[in-house]
């Protein structure tokens, strides 16, 4: 049984690592052409940046979250070991606090704070 799964699991991760790394690629290549594009119709520059900024953050955050959903595949099914147990430990540890400083950096707010709904 595992013979089977092992193998679907590793295909599974690989194309969600994949899907990963594609967003990060598709939403800096979109910030940057949103960036170029606006720029060159006039848009204010420190608008147009912090614009840009948000779309490539939230880009980055989303990436990064099927990043971790290909390593957590990766590992509980396919190679579960002490090992690669605290490597995913670490990776994910990583990889929150990444979430969690751009998301911080993003909303300018604190996970905690109130965040006023947008109507």
């Amino acid at each position: 049984m595992t013979e089977m799964i092992k193998p679907m699991a590793e295909l599974c991760a690989a194309i969600i690592e994949a899907l990963g790394v594609g967003l990060i690629t598709i939403f800096a290549i979109y910030a940057l052409l949103y960036w170029a594009y606006k720029r060159l119709r006039g848009g204010e520059t420190e608008k147009v940046f912090h614009e840009s900024r948000q779309l490539l953050g939230q880009g980055i955050l989303l990436g990064l979250e099927f990043l971790v959903a290909a390593d957590i595949i990766h590992t509980v099914a396919v190679e579960l070991t002490f090992k690669t147990v605290g490597v995913l430990a670490i990776v994910v540890l990583i990889r929150t606090f990444l979430s969690f400083t751009l998301d911080v950096e993003l909303t300018g707010l604190w996970p905690w704070q109130k965040r006023e709904k947008k109507t």
